[in-house]
């Protein structure tokens, strides 16, 4: 028992010592210096309660989340090839083709270069083993790690895994295939002009060496036919034109510039952290990814948005109660799936997702606009934030419009926690605000969450 006090102490030990010395790190200093200015350029004042941790945070997440460039995939390769008698020259053991080798559904999280916002990726990979040789199934997906874990592009980033693999292991071929989804933020002018403006940009890419090095080749069937199987449905007449030249939303549009103000520094900082990141700022790829993150990170400008919302809040009714009961005349009114964007003052990454609001009203009272509780969530969601005060100011802003019995139920994914490794992708944090009626009454508040729909499955 005491000796395994004294490892836990140990590692205990060990992870706080890793901690403080990426801390004290020159790069992550750095790093922390530019995030302050970020910060301020956006109005901010960096030691409000909330913000003082968050130039280390930031600092740590992105080199969590670059990590590879220290890395090397020969390294990792070599570690673990194992000989496997009877695979010589992509003959197998019964004198026919060489068993293909698959890992499939790799989730991986990277950077896009363009602008350094985050972006996922679902991470397919097969080789056929050559000269007696194979490797272990695990550094398949260490090795697709490392190169993720530096800023990226689609195409570069699967050719990077491929030829990785190619080289150390020597096989008769590597198929990588990447599913890769970037999010489209819309900027908050556009946004209140367009709600519906939203999604994803999604890409499709794949590189081959050896035997997958033709497009043509009957490999490639097996390979698709075997994702198939479990449900990874790739069209191969998609896979001929997948290289893309353009994904990134920030490159639709053609002005880099930022708008407003300018702000002295912040192009100047974004550029300090690529360099301490390990990146040269002047490869043409990065040349305009400071000015693209500035002019994003600028939505988040902390400035008094006006909302339009007098017209409705001089029509608005107290609610109607008779012995502390709600009037027989009153009714709830359900407004669901309201989008938002908004951005983590944690680790300044993005989060998203809806939100649904309840409410009782009298009969006679014309029901709140969904235009109207849109623009409430969009004033909210566009500022440095976190959920639980996200829901909390939606609710209290909520019920000081529609007469006090108010529930809100925010949905979100958040980046923060896929770059830290914490959260799987696909899932999602929910929180929730009642006030009035709501706060006292169960069944209330279970009629309420009934409405709210089952997300499609399968969407990201």
């Amino acid at each position: 028992m005491r000796d395994i006090s004294m490892k836990s102490f140990g590692m205990e030990w060990n992870l706080i010592a890793l901690i403080w010395d990426l801390r004290d790190q020159p790069e992550t200093v750095a790093i922390e210096d530019a995030v302050k200015v970020l910060l301020q350029g956006l109005g901010e004042d960096i030691n409000r309660e909330g913000l003082k941790k968050t130039p280390l945070r930031v600092a740590k997440a992105l080199r969590e989340g670059t990590k590879g460039y220290k890395q090397k995939a020969k390294d990792i390769v070599q570690s673990a090839l194992f000989p496997e008698v009877g695979l010589d020259d992509a003959v197998g053991h019964a004198g026919g083709a060489g068993g293909l080798v698959i890992v499939r559904d790799l989730d991986l999280f990277s950077y896009c270069e363009s602008c350094l916002l985050p972006f996922q990726v679902k991470c397919q990979i097969g080789y056929v083993p050559s000269g007696q040789r194979v490797v272990g199934l695990s550094k398949l997906s260490r090795v697709a790690d490392v190169f993720a874990k530096r800023l990226q592009d689609p195409q570069r980033l699967a050719d990077e895994i491929c030829s990785a693999l190619h080289h150390g292991i020597k096989p008769a071929g590597v198929a990588v295939i990447l599913q890769c989804s970037h999010m489209h933020f819309p900027n908050i002018e556009s946004l209140f002009l367009d709600s519906s403006r939203q999604g994803w940009v999604k890409a499709l890419v794949h590189s081959g060496s050896g035997v997958f090095e033709n497009n043509f080749a009957d490999v490639w069937d097996d390979f698709l036919s075997l994702l198939k199987f479990r449900g990874i449905n790739v069209d191969k007449t998609r896979m001929k034109d997948s290289k893309q030249q353009c994904w990134c939303p920030s490159q639709y549009s053609s002005s880099t510039e930022v708008t407003g103000p300018p702000i002295p520094g912040m192009v100047t900082a974004v550029t300090s952290i690529l360099s301490s990141l390990g990146e040269d700022p002047s490869r043409e790829e990065l040349v305009r990814t400071p000015g693209r993150f500035v002019k994003w990170l600028m939505n988040f400008q902390n400035a008094n948005l006006e909302m339009k919302l007098n017209a409705f809040a001089c029509g608005r009714m107290d609610p109607l109660k008779q012995n502390g009961e709600v009037s027989l005349h009153k009714q709830i009114y359900t407004v669901l799936n309201l989008s938002f964007w908004s951005q983590c003052e944690h680790h300044l990454l993005p989060f998203h997702g809806v939100v649904h609001i309840g409410y009782y009203s009298a009969e006679e009272i014309t029901p709140a606009s969904k235009s109207l509780l849109q623009s409430m969530v969009h004033f909210y969601g566009f500022k440095l934030q976190v959920q639980e005060r996200l829901t909390r100011q939606i609710a209290e802003t909520a019920s000081s419009l529609l007469g006090g019995d108010v529930m809100v139920v925010v949905e979100a994914n958040h980046n923060c926690m896929i770059s830290r490794g914490i959260e799987k992708f696909g899932s999602s944090t929910a929180t929730i605000a009642v006030l009035g009626l709501f706060s006292s009454d169960p069944a209330a508040r279970a009629k309420f969450l009934q409405n709210i729909p089952t997300p499609a499955s399968g969407g990201s």
